[in-house]
């Protein structure tokens, strides 16, 4: 599979191309140019994704009409892409996670990132101040923004393994501009490395800043692509890459688990 390659933070995926940023230092990412699946939904999702979409309509941390925010383009912004040549090891993602935002005082926990993949990854949303709040209330998530504040997308990779993240602001994929699917190509996120996301992308060597704004300006509003009812949502999907030029690891051998595994270095004592 052909990726497209870059230098800067971390490493990018390909969705197919198009969205935009600002002026700032030159990055360079890694995209990989990633066939869309087909496949369609199984009824089984379709019926989870409106049950998490009933539950959080009826959640007490919904923004009101005022609170509400989406994201219109910014400044342009370098930032470059090349392809590898890295595939997915499997076709299903291993993770996704969902935040909201508004400019709302939420409730709950103040947390400084999210974990994914038991914390082999790590989300937060920056500014040029710092981190944005982030808010845990049971298993939901909730970023507090301001109309006209430029932010960027955070994800740090803890471990060994490389992954493609897969984001989408408003309900629109961030590579290419085009109705966000779970099944398109991202950016890569190479082992202890951070991958830093700043906007729509619009060629291979800029992005327009995300900026926070009323959800009549935003670019999901403005766009065939897109809806205003989708704005004020933030989405992620993590894939396992596979580097065809290293060796894969071992599959781990499946053995039962033990209680007092330390026991098993001593002896028994005498009867």
């Amino acid at each position: 599979m052909k990726l497209r390659e870059g230098l800067s933070f971390s490493v990018v995926l390909l969705f197919a191309l198009l969205t935009g940023c600002s002026s700032s230092p030159t990055m360079q990412k890694e995209t990989a140019e990633v066939a869309q699946s087909t496949q369609a939904e199984s009824a089984q999702d379709t019926a989870a994704n409106k049950q998490a979409d009933s539950m959080q309509a009826e959640s007490t941390q919904d923004a009101t009409a005022s609170e509400r925010l989406g994201t219109q383009w910014g400044d342009d912004v370098d930032s470059q892409v090349t392809v590898v040549d890295l595939s997915r090891v499997s076709d299903e993602p291993i993770a996704q996670m969902q935040v909201s935002y508004a400019d709302k005082n939420y409730k709950g926990r103040a947390v400084n990132s999210m974990s994914l993949l038991a914390g082999k990854v790590e989300f937060s949303a920056a500014t040029d101040n710092g981190k944005l709040p982030l808010y845990r209330d049971g298993s939901n998530y909730y970023l507090q923004g301001k109309a006209g504040q430029a932010y960027r997308l955070v994800y740090n990779n803890n471990s060994a393994n490389t992954y493609e993240i897969v984001a989408s602001v408003d309900g629109l994929n961030v590579v290419d501009g085009s109705t966000a699917s779970r099944y398109d190509g991202g950016y890569v996120l190479r082992p202890h490395d951070e991958l830093v996301i700043e906007g729509f992308r619009k060629s291979d060597s800029a992005v327009a800043s995300f900026i926070f704004s009323k959800p009549d300006n935003a670019y999901a509003a403005n766009t065939d692509s897109g809806s205003i009812e989708n704005t004020g949502v933030i989405g992620t999907v993590i894939y396992e890459l596979y580097d065809p030029t290293k060796p894969k690891r071992p599959e781990p051998k499946s053995k039962s688990p033990k209680a007092f595994p330390a026991d098993n270095a001593y002896a028994k004592p005498p009867q």
